[in-house]
């Protein structure tokens, strides 16, 4: 055997413990980990999915899904149960929602049948129509918009449709006959923010800000994080931005620069940004202006989609995705065997804080 061969051998053999550990991966992410390029990534996981050892999926892999029988296999499992799931986007955020997702719906007998909706009301309504209509799916993942004079009537639509729900990255508002029994899963963003705050203040700043992407379901549960964060450790917690500042926005750079100036006159040393392509632009504008990260300004990015590929390479919370994708799928298979005696559960998953180069100072030589 080559030593090429020995070596794509024992990065496969290490590919799969990730696989097996977390239930799906990312392309990118196994770049990172292995030490080699997203190309030879694809091409092991080609690999091995052609011996049926992983399923291929957009950007990663997942543990097999047993659909039809191995051609030198035991014959393949009846899935017990179909499983609807409504996502707000297919591509930002919620593929790791879903990989997860399926990967639990495959250890456990079941199948996911995915439909795409948008962040509109109306829209959630006739995705979710039509997979109770085609009278297919047993259960419902749902990932509704929550906003605006509408949340209590949509809640109380989800909570009377004919299949047992569970929200994922929501959770209702409120007290109502129907949401307290209402079950979901999603990430403790509050725990996230709190993580982060933390963190810059043990490497020395004591004033911070927070900016928050506008329109996003995280955000309230980030500003309440802050909130608790900076009152346990006597921080001033006033300066807090909601604004979308991300390149593609109209006069992200003016708001950028007001946002700087404010930062330079209320002495912010430490940036925590809601989300990724944020933190991102609000980088390439220090840059440009000569502003040293983390030298000048430390930043910390909420989201970890692309955190890794900025100048400096961002510090980053990141939700954990695919276990909330996982748990979900559990707690659903759990109800449909168990039925209604089973008691309403509403379940927090922490994030990690994955520390790189916008938040450290690097020592003086």
């Amino acid at each position: 055997m080559s030593t090429g061969q020995m070596f794509a051998l024992q990065r496969r053999e290490r590919l799969m413990e990730e696989l097996r550990r977390h239930g799906a991966v990312r392309v990118k992410n196994l770049a990172v980990v292995l030490g080699v390029s997203e190309l030879t990534v694809r091409r092991d996981i080609a690999a091995l999915a052609e011996s049926n050892l992983l399923t291929k999926v957009h950007g990663g892999a997942t543990l097999p899904t047993r659909l039809g029988p191995a051609p030198h296999g035991p014959p393949a499992v009846r899935s017990r149960f179909t499983i609807g799931m409504v996502v707000p986007s297919l591509d930002f955020y919620w593929p790791s929602v879903v990989m997860g997702a399926r990967s639990a719906a495959a250890a456990c007998g079941a199948q996911v049948q995915l439909r795409g909706s948008s962040y509109d009301p109306s829209e959630d309504r006739r995705q979710i129509t039509r997979l109770i209509e085609a009278q297919q799916v047993q259960g419902l993942l749902l990932a509704p918009s929550l906003d605006g004079d509408g949340v209590d009537d949509m809640i109380d639509w989800i909570g009377n449709l004919p299949v047992p729900t569970i929200l994922v990255e929501r959770q209702g508002p409120g007290w109502t006959p129907v949401s307290r029994q209402l079950e979901w899963v999603r990430s403790d963003h509050s725990v996230g923010v709190e993580m982060a705050v933390r963190h810059l203040y043990e490497h020395g700043h004591r004033r911070l800000g927070l900016v928050l992407s506008k329109g996003s379901p995280t955000s309230d549960y980030l500003a309440y994080g802050w909130e608790l964060a900076c009152a346990a450790l006597g921080l001033p917690d006033d300066m807090v931005v909601r604004e979308s500042v991300r390149l593609d926005v109209p006069g992200h750079r003016e708001i950028i620069g007001s946002l700087l100036r404010r930062c330079r006159q209320a002495k912010i040393t430490a940036l925590v940004v809601h989300s990724d392509p944020d933190a991102m632009a609000i980088a390439q504008y220090c840059l440009e202006q000569g502003v040293s990260i983390p030298g000048d300004l430390a930043l910390v990015s909420y989201d970890d989609e692309v955190a890794h590929v900025a100048e400096p390479a961002l510090t980053a919370v990141r939700p954990p995705k695919h276990y909330v994708g996982r748990v979900a799928v559990e707690l659903m298979v759990a109800r449909l065997t168990e039925g209604k005696r089973r008691p309403a559960q509403r379940v927090l998953v922490t994030p990690e804080l994955v520390i790189r180069g916008s938040s450290i100072r690097e020592p003086a030589r």
